[in-house]
């Protein structure tokens, strides 16, 4: 017997991930939508939004930026060797580390 199935808001999703992405210190990647896709940086305070097949739009980083209680945050974009993502980033989180603590042998950290 399978598990049942659990719905779970997409606000509570991402900030769930958020919380993980500043506890370990890991980027955390989520399917948001039909072919849109966060990760969301080290340090819950930057994350990308793209799409596998066009671009996202600014709205949706706009919405997601607020869910996320990021302050001032910058938009650009950036342009990956197969895809295009809309980047997010809350001032003073340019100077966190893109990748977080090395992981032991054992899988701890």
């Amino acid at each position: 017997m399978s598990n049942p199935t659990v719905t779970v808001p997409i606000r509570e999703a991402i900030r769930y991930a958020q919380g993980r992405a500043e506890r370990l210190g890991r980027t955390q990647q989520l399917e948001i939508g039909e072919d849109l896709f966060i990760r969301i940086g080290p340090g819950g305070r930057k994350f990308l939004l793209f799409c596998l097949d066009g671009e996202p739009p600014r709205s949706t980083a706009e919405a997601i930026a607020a869910a996320l209680g990021l302050k001032n945050p910058t938009y650009g974009w950036h342009q990956g060797a197969t895809l295009r993502s809309l980047t997010v980033i809350e001032e003073g989180a340019q100077s966190l580390p893109e990748s977080g603590p090395a992981e032991a042998d054992d899988g701890t950290l």
